[in-house]
Parts: C-alpha cells; structure tokens; sequence
C-alpha cells in the first residue's frame, strides 16, 4: 500500500434521510476509530492461568470525528439539526484505497471556536449508533 492524502479520508453525511450523501465541507482532520469489548471467559481451568477471550462475543463500536473550518452552509446546518434533534442519520467514511464505512451515527458534541484574528472553527463527535457496513473500492 503507497502513502495516502489525508484530505482524501471524507466523512459524508445523508443530507435528506433518503441516501444523498454530501461530504462535510471545511474538515481538515478526519478520523474514524473501531473498538470491540472483550468478554473474558477465564476460569480455573484455563492452561497456565492465561486470561481467555470469547471470540464473536462483546459490544463492537465505532467512533468518527472531524475539525475543521466553516465553508458549506447546508451541511454546516443539517449537521447541527441533527445534533439538537437527536437525530440518528447514516453517514459515510471514505477512506482512500481502501473502502467505505456506512451506516447510522450520532453526534455526540459539536464544538465551536474561534479566535480574534483567525477563522471560526468547528469540531464534530460521532458514535456508531447500529450496524455498520463495509465495502471495498
């Protein structure tokens, strides 16, 4: 695998609930993190007292974030609307040479900074909230 543009790892979001994704305008940072619980099931038994895992078992979660700056009033808007609704809308994650992430997130913060002699930035916090799908480009 050859080096990759970080500009080129996108988060999209469904602007109309109906499958039209636009990308996030103005985010320069991007990440998306997957975690999965582990169920330890070691008893006395175990060989040499070696913790053992179950395997399939345990909660699977993952975490998107992005920080950026103001460009795209629509999905600036739609993005807030869903956080002040408690909305749960499918999103995107592109991720270069390698596949795209889909299904249903939450935004759990949005944070919004600026300085006096700079631009107004933002930051957004997402929770996978069901499934997710992968699939390979």
């Amino acid at each position: 695998m050859v080096a990759q543009n970080g500009k080129d790892l996108l988060i999209k979001l469904d602007m109309d609930n109906a499958g039209t994704f636009q990308t996030i305008a103005g985010l320069r940072a991007t990440r998306i993190s997957f975690n999965a619980e582990t169920v330890d099931v070691t008893s006395l038994e175990s060989q040499g007292g070696w913790r053992e895992l179950l395997g399939g078992a345990g909660v699977k979660s993952a975490a998107i974030s992005g920080s950026g700056v103001f460009r795209d009033e629509a999905t600036d808007e739609r993005a807030r609307q869903i956080f002040f609704d408690g909305e749960v809308p499918r999103f995107q994650v592109i991720v270069p040479n390698f596949g795209i992430i889909e299904g249903p997130f939450m935004i759990t913060a949005i944070d919004y900074a600026g300085n006096y002699n700079g631009e107004a930035t933002y930051e957004l916090s997402m929770a996978s909230a069901g499934a997710l799908t992968f699939t390979a480009i």
